[in-house]
């Protein structure tokens, strides 16, 4: 089938490539004419595992095209808007300026009879609003919401395998086409129909759920702080219950990344418009937690430092996450960056991320050895558990550090072979 996808960015590309890789003569279309010049040359403008494979893949069988000309997707019977709808500045909500713009210039060159299909995170109510612009074009086109579950660094498996598919419409038969697309697609994907306001709110409520688990556990390592319990254990022990689950009770330093942070404030800001804040006054806690654990991280690196100013402290990690390179609302940098500011020598290293890193936070010191970043320092940070970070030999990392202190900030390493290679380990929510 003849596909378009509007907007080159980790959503769009990602689902172009996929869609492409399956056989489907797919159209990218971006304003950004150096993404999409890198694009078609055969490179990412980020990285994620397994996509730049792909890429070669399908650039080699032609079944993709690159453009920053909209009337490319002239031909195309389905349009899928992958956007950015970033958190407006200085405000809670979503700006959807670019979201808004696209949209308007698709349903401009979009054939008739063709479908016109949102995967962008956006507040409950915007597909019913585009949804009348659409009606007022007089344009015979479809509108579906179709919202992304996509994991970084697992997002081709995502994008292949769904383990759900839901499409909102506002009336079921306008979901045919795209509902026939993805059973290509994923045949034993379980599909939800909806209305426009289901499929919006499915994305959010399950970032909040997700970031409820996330912060639950943060709260319950304070309380572990004060009385001595053990976070780790006791999330073992809650989580084995299968109506609460272990996954996303890690404890640390919290969540970031471009989606859960920006989204669960689109929530509320979304909520306050509808009058509903009380309802979700839950989640803007729930936010500050997630805050207060990078606070608490600093706190206790600093009680190890004393005074920071000329120490050197090692960090592990840039990006938010392992198998990224995103640092967008990173804990890990926003550590780095606090000690910096109060005087700490901060060396940072990472394996995808420094490059991001660098452009975000200039004015940190960056190694992409890790034995240079790690050599002579007073304290080391870990706070992004790359596998590279978890498989670290402690004998052979103490030979090189000034002092044998580490933070676990992600609770994943072995204590016990750390604490027989002489070190001293800090984490929050435990006694170690």
């Amino acid at each position: 089938m003849k596909i378009s996808v509007i907007g080159a960015g980790y959503l769009g590309a990602t689902h172009a490539i996929c869609m492409a890789s399956l056989g489907h003569e797919v159209v990218v279309v971006d304003i950004d004419s150096e993404k999409i010049a890198q694009l078609a040359g055969g490179a990412l403008p980020f990285f994620e595992p397994g996509l730049t494979e792909l890429l070669k893949k399908v650039g080699e069988s032609k079944s993709i095209t690159f453009t920053t000309e909209i009337a490319a997707i002239s031909e195309s019977a389905i349009h899928f808007l992958c956007l950015g709808t970033p958190q407006a500045s200085g405000q809670l909500g979503a700006d959807l300026t670019t979201l808004n713009k696209a949209f308007a210039a698709t349903i401009d060159v979009a054939p008739e009879g063709s479908v016109v299909v949102g995967k962008s995170t956006v507040p409950v109510g915007t597909a019913e609003r585009l949804a009348a612009e659409l009606q007022e074009s007089q344009k015979s086109l479809t509108l579906n919401w179709n919202p992304e579950f996509l994991r970084e660094g697992h997002a081709v498996a995502d994008t292949l395998e769904p383990n759900r598919i839901v499409i909102g419409a506002n009336q079921e038969s306008d979901t045919a086409l795209l509902s026939d697309f993805y059973r290509s697609v994923a045949p034993n994907a379980p599909q939800f129909i909806t209305n426009f306001a289901t499929a919006e709110l499915v994305k959010v409520a399950a970032n909040a759920f997700l970031a409820t688990k996330i912060s639950f556990i943060n709260a319950m390592s304070e309380v572990a702080d004060v009385t001595g319990a053990d976070v780790s254990l006791l999330a073992d022990a809650i989580g084995i219950d299968d109506r609460i689950g272990r996954k996303f009770l890690g404890a640390g330093i919290g969540f970031g990344g471009g989606c859960l942070p920006k989204d669960i404030r689109a929530f509320l800001a979304r909520a306050d418009e509808l009058g509903l804040g009380d309802s979700l006054q839950f989640l803007r806690e729930f936010d500050l937690i997630n805050q207060r654990a990078r606070t608490r991280a600093v706190a206790l690196a600093l009680k190890e430092l004393g005074d920071p100013r000329g120490k050197k402290v090692a960090v592990l990690g840039a990006a938010f996450k392992p198998e990224s390179d995103d640092v967008r609302d990173s804990p890990a940098l926003e550590i780095a960056e606090t000690l910096a500011t109060l005087g700490a020598n901060v060396v940072v290293t990472d394996p995808r991320a420094l490059e991001n890193a660098q452009v975000k936070v200039p004015d940190l010191g960056y190694s992409e050895s890790i034995t240079e970043a790690l050599r002579g320092a007073d304290l080391v940070m870990h706070l992004t558990e790359w596998s590279e970070y978890r498989e670290l030999d402690p004998l052979e990392v103490k030979k090189v550090v000034k002092n044998p202190i580490i933070f676990d900030g992600r609770n994943v390493l072995d204590v016990e072979s750390w604490r027989k290679a002489g070190w001293k380990l800090l984490a929050l929510g435990r006694t170690l």
